[in-house]
């Protein structure tokens, strides 16, 4: 909305099924009809009116017939009616014949019925004649003194409309709302009556206040919010005016309503920086998340929270409220948790880490007996990864949180308990004191991992720092049970065979005992156990993963078993042991080989699973000094190597953060003019109440925001030429899920255009909300259309039609409109694991050719990773819209060595979705990017671009771009977005 454009007080839906009455049809219903055939027939005249329709000799026929009646859905047509229709003479002068209407006005404000009275104040607030105001002013005034609230309140807002449009009409508005605020009992009444104060005159509003300023709190909750707003502003324009009212703003903390609270709470924060209005600030938006059961709402006064904790003073003062902010997991909301945690964790120190662990590790718990939920399994994830990073941060919680955490290792949810393995891996390698209490639990865990995944993660852990010899016999007794009796080949087909007894299965498993209804105990048979078959009864866990063909696991157990064997060899004096404990690591290894080549398992060894295990064999035949470094050192140090990366990332990151918290003037900065201050720099200055209204009207934009340099005219699209009758522009506004076309129409011809109305439609998942009204344009004469269109999903949407009068030599075709979905798309981050699941989700998949295009999608992979000079690089990119799409990319570049110095770059871009790419120079790239639209719809994207290392600096970047995504409409949409970036860039 723009300031200048008028304010519309009455929707009318306008059905256009039926042909328009004549006015001489209409007439006769005016006149001679029943109740029910003049309500109709006025319904029709306030429809054609709006339509552009003057109809002006019905004027008197419904001030004649119509006005007298007292049907009160004929007066409250009547009141539409007289708000649209035209009052004045084309020369400006009132008609004669609003005088009569005027009396009309003037009874109805002195009827005993409180509606039609309070109705026809309303009305009045919308005149904008002074001459039918005048006479009514009395009976206004009157109103005041009405028995009924509802006439009372209107009254107020009549006078204050009135007194601001025409302060001549009632120079004494202010002095007499106040009297009235004085004497006034009801809420409704006294909140219009302050409010009109506060812009009419605010020092009386200040007076008034400063005689009840004790008993604020036994207000109302609508008057207590204006009287928040009064202070907000008074102390906005006049700092010294603080100490004046903030105890007031203290009391309202204290409100029973959460609307006065959360106003409250945020005008205190602007008002003083003491750590007692900061923690009690805090402390109320805290309870406001408790308390309150909408979600949307606790999202919101989380991000209130999170403001403050932005501001380097505040920040300690949070650090003491960490516990009360742990209530909020009590929500079962997933985003309100994963803000929840973050918060906490963001303001942890070691004064309270302690505490916060302990209740993390019983919400850990908590989800271990809550029944599954979707969330749950996500939410187990969240708490796992905060705990990870309180054990890094502070290293003396690990030993309390790895006990809680290992049990996880078993559940079935494989993202949990890969989270949880992840956790493990890097605590055993940064503690060592905590080693011998990882293993034990390791150990103790190993039998009950049933996803694979897992099962390979532990089996590595074990190999890796398994040290002392009891350890790696307990290793090799997991083993032995896992693996069941060997070898594997016979044992199984004994039995298919039926060789194996059921009474010596029957001995492995004892019979369970039950309770029946009466409490009694049963004891059930295991003869009369249902098994699904003998082939698919229960097999240990490793030879489980074996039989369904899985042998990457055994590949991970010929390594580890290679390790702790090479390692026993040199901890054990005994040669026999030694020989014993290889032999039967190799004897593990050799029927893995054989059940592999058998066609047992479901799938067939692979030939990398084969040669990754003859290797362990030969290894452990030779027992090199060499291989013995290789196998127990180098891949320990690889990945100390790695922690020491992440966690020196980790501490850059959180460096930047704190050098952006920090607020430092230094001698020689710019002096700042507020009036010359571009408006994101004085967001603190601005008016907070205006800011949200401006919110509320749609407003604020991202982009603009980010640059307030940015004009609205780099948004205009020329919908038709500058001969043609009609012209037209358009302003595409796009805000969050909806679009707003502020179309420009101007009548180039010499001729009064009638019923110029402009035709819409649309491609793609977007929707025309409403259709614009018919306008009646004079000659040379212009105006503005409205028309709001619907966003649902992430694509690029076309919007095309036509605007013309009746006449069809006046009808003229719109050019396209183009909606570009990089205003959906923001770049996000997310983890390997997660990007790597949706990219093998995601289904459609387009081709782009490769070249100088940009994206809105964050780099996954670390800076490191991309730095130096090599001939080969992989990154992976990340964003997500607004409407919760994601979207992925991948980009890998080689640079062939002995290729010319002017070869171009070749390679590829894929891309898939549920958006975009990243581009580079180095001799080889690959990436994956990933992005995410505001309907929840995920891209992602894979990017090889192949660049000899010997070519000139300069040289054009070639290759192509594969996008996939799981709707076909986002994978077209960033296709031709890249297309059109790269024509724009070559032109």
């Amino acid at each position: 909305m723009t300031a200048a454009e008028n304010v519309c007080y009455t929707l009318i839906n306008v059905t256009n099924d039926s042909e328009p009455p004549s006015e001489v049809s209409l007439k006769a219903d005016l006149e001679k009809g029943e109740i029910k055939a003049k309500t109709e027939a006025l319904k029709k005249v306030i429809i054609m009116i709006l339509n552009g329709e003057k109809l002006p000799g019905l004027l008197m026929t419904i001030i004649r017939f119509v006005l007298p009646l007292q049907d009160h859905t004929i007066k409250k047509l009547l009141l539409v009616f007289w708000e649209i229709v035209p009052k004045t003479t084309p020369d400006g002068k009132l008609l004669q014949e609003m005088i009569l209407v005027c009396d009309a006005y003037r009874k109805d404000l002195q009827h005993p019925n409180e509606f039609i009275r309070g109705s026809t104040l309303r009305f009045l607030c919308k005149l904008k004649e002074s001459e039918l105001l005048e006479p009514l002013m009395p009976a206004i005034r009157a109103c005041l003194e009405h028995r009924h609230s509802y006439v009372r309140r209107n009254a107020v807002l009549a006078i204050y409309t009135i007194y601001r449009n025409f302060e001549h009409l009632i120079p004494d508005a202010p002095e007499l709302i106040h009297d009235f605020l004085v004497n006034e009992k009801d809420a409704s009444c006294k909140r219009n009556a302050f409010m009109m104060l506060i812009h009419a005159d605010q020092d009386r509003a200040l007076d008034y206040l400063s005689t009840c300023i004790d008993q604020v709190h036994t207000f109302g909750d609508i008057l207590q919010l204006v009287i928040v707003e009064l202070i907000y502003k008074v102390c906005h324009a006049n700092p010294s005016e603080r100490a004046r009212f903030i105890r007031c703003i203290y009391n309202l903390l204290q409100s029973s309503s959460p609307a006065v609270k959360y106003e409250a709470a945020g005008t205190l924060v602007t008002l003083s920086s003491a750590p007692t209005a900061i923690k009690a600030a805090a402390q109320c938006y805290i309870d406001l998340i408790i308390k309150e059961s909408d979600n949307n709402v606790k999202l919101i006064v989380l991000d209130r929270l999170i403001e403050l904790k932005e501001h380097p003073t505040h920040e300690r003062v949070l650090q003491d409220l960490v516990m009360d902010i742990l209530r909020v997991l009590t929500t079962p909301d997933l985003e309100v948790r994963k803000k929840t945690l973050q918060l906490a964790l963001d303001l942890v120190s070691s004064r309270n880490v302690e505490e916060l662990v302990i209740v993390l590790k019983k919400e850990v718990i908590k989800t271990n007996n809550v029944t599954e939920h979707e969330d749950t399994d996500k939410y187990r994830q969240l708490l796992v990864r905060t705990l990870h990073s309180c054990s890094v941060r502070f290293p003396d919680m690990a030993a309390n949180v790895i006990p809680v955490l290992m049990e996880f290792l078993s559940d079935t949810n494989e993202a949990a308990a890969a989270d949880v393995l992840e956790f493990v891996r890097e605590a055993i390698q940064r503690f060592d004191n905590l080693r011998p209490l990882i293993i034990e639990k390791m150990l103790e865990v190993f039998h009950a991992i049933k996803t694979v995944k897992i099962y390979r993660g532990a089996l590595w852990i074990l190999g890796e720092y398994c040290s002392t010899k009891e350890d790696i016999q307990s290793v090799m007794t997991e083993v032995r049970r896992s693996m069941g009796e060997i070898p594997i080949v016979e044992n199984e087909l004994k039995k298919e065979a039926g060789e194996v007894k059921p009474e010596e299965e029957m001995t492995a498993t004892p019979a369970p005992k039950l309770v029946t209804e009466m409490g009694t105990y049963v004891t059930q048979s295991a003869l009369s156990t249902s098994r699904p078959s003998k082939k698919e009864e229960d097999r240990p866990p490793l030879r489980g993963f074996l039989m369904d063909g899985d042998f990457y696991v055994a590949a991970s157990l010929a390594t580890t078993l290679t390790k702790v064997a090479l390692r026993y060899v040199a901890l054990a004096e005994d040669k026999k042991r030694q020989n014993s404990f290889v032999a039967e690591a190799m004897l593990f290894m050799a029927t893995v080989l054989h059940l592999g080549k058998s066609s047992l398992p479901k799938k067939p060894i692979t030939d990398d699973d084969v040669d990754r295990i003859s290797l362990c064999l030969k290894v452990l035949s030779e027992c090199s000094p060499l291989m013995n470094d290789i196998f127990n050192k180098e891949c320990r140090r690889s990945l100390s190597h790695m922690l020491a990366v992440r966690l020196e990332e980790e501490k850059l990151s959180q460096k930047k953060e704190s050098e952006k918290r920090n607020v430092t003037v230094q001698a020689d900065d710019p002096i700042s003019f507020m009036q010359l201050t571009a408006k994101n720099e004085m967001a603190s200055k601005e008016d907070q109440f205006q800011l949200s209204l401006l919110a509320a009207m749609g407003n604020t934009q991202r982009k603009e925001a980010a640059d307030p340099l940015a004009s609205k005219l780099n948004k205009v699209t020329q919908l038709t030429g500058f001969s043609d009758p009609v012209y037209a522009e358009a302003y595409v506004h796009v805000n969050q899920y909806d679009i707003v076309l502020d179309v420009l129409v101007v009548n180039q011809t010499s001729d009064t255009l009638q019923n110029c109305t402009l035709e819409l439609a649309t491609l793609g998942d977007l929707k025309l909300v409403e259709k614009p009204s018919p306008l009646t344009l004079a000659p040379h004469d212009f105006a503005n259309i409205k028309a709001n269109v619907k966003v649902a999903s992430t694509e690029n949407g076309i919007i095309f039609g036509n605007i013309g009068a009746a006449s069809d030599r006046n009808c003229v075709v719109l050019s396209d409109i183009h909606i570009d979905i990089m205003d959906y798309i923001q770049p996000a981050s997310c983890t390997d694991a997660e990007f790597r699941q949706m990219w093998a989700e995601f289904e459609w998949e387009n081709k782009a050719s490769l070249g100088d295009w940009s994206t809105n999608m964050k780099c996954l992979t670390p800076e490191k990773a991309l730095s130096g000079i090599c001939g080969f690089m992989a990154a992976n990119l990340y964003a997500r819209s607004i409407f919760g799409e994601d979207a992925l990319a991948n980009v890998s570049i080689e640079k062939p060595i002995h290729m010319g110095p002017d070869a171009p770059v070749s390679g590829h871009i894929r891309i898939r979705a549920k958006s975009q790419a990243l581009s580079g120079i180095c001799g080889f790239m690959a990436a994956n990017l990933y992005a995410r639209s505001i309907f929840g719809e995920d891209a992602l994207a894979n990017v090889s671009i192949e660049k000899p290392i010997h070519m000139g600096p300069d040289a054009p970047v070639s290759g192509h771009i594969r996008i996939r995504a799981k709707s076909q409409g986002m994978a077209l949409s960033l296709g031709d977005k890249i297309n059109l970036s790269q024509k724009k860039s070559v032109s």
